[in-house]
């Protein structure tokens, strides 16, 4: 589904190569758990396959099609990066959980699913009353769960997740890690995930594949 070749980043203002040339393939139903001492590079490669930074070589392609700038939106439907620390709008849980069908290139999908969205908190052991709480209360778990649920209600393929349990408290880490076992389990044989992740027993967890990045350069392992 998502590829890589030769793909490589350099820091804009310094020059300093952040990601040596990189090739790498997503295929469905792989779960990759990416490792990697911290500054080694690890988010740099999750945000240049989201298209979020420019390259500086290489190039990225969605099921063998390079992506143009016009693509780039609807790529990202399909290929959804998730940050350590989630931004949220002001309002409640609901609000943010509306606010991706208000975007141009969702404007021919079904619309927002309460019962939909209802259904995943409940995989994260949180109440239907969730989305009625201020965005602004909510602790770090609670924010991370509710920007879980804000990108997994769209339907995306591939998911890059950057650590999205490294600032939580045990509970909460393992209310996350629930909600994304049960994403991924609604269709095997066609999601696919990227997770950062630190712990190695988490890396056990929820990867059959391994990568590990170290002072930019990317290695990887076949699929047990």
């Amino acid at each position: 589904m998502l590829a890589a070749n030769q793909l490589q980043r350099r820091d804009p203002r310094t020059g300093i190569t952040l990601l040596q040339p990189a090739t790498l393939a997503v295929r469905a139903g792989n779960r990759i758990a990416l490792t990697g001492p911290s500054g080694s590079g690890k988010s740099v490669l999750l945000r240049a396959l989201a298209l979020l930074d420019p390259h500086d070589g290489g190039q990225v392609t969605w099921h063998g099609q390079a992506i143009s700038g016009r693509a780039v939106p609807a790529y990202r439907c399909h290929v959804a990066y998730v940050r350590q620390r989630p931004a949220l709008l002001p309002g409640t849980v609901e609000d943010n959980l509306r606010m991706p069908y208000q975007l141009h290139v969702r404007r021919h999908s079904p619309g927002f699913d309460r019962d939909a969205a209802i259904a995943l908190l409940a995989r994260a052991e949180r109440e239907a009353g969730f989305l009625d709480k201020n965005a602004a209360d909510l602790s770090g778990g609670e924010a991370q769960i509710a920007a879980l649920v804000r990108t997994l209600q769209t339907g995306p393929t591939v998911l890059l997740l950057d650590e999205p349990t490294a600032a939580l408290d045990p509970a909460s880490a393992s209310a996350v890690e629930a909600l994304l076992q049960h994403w991924f389990a609604q269709a095997p044989e066609r999601h696919a995930w990227v997770w950062v992740t630190h712990d190695p027993a988490q890396a056990a967890r929820i990867g059959h594949q391994h990568w590990r990045v170290e002072a930019g350069r990317l290695s990887t392992e076949p699929a047990r």
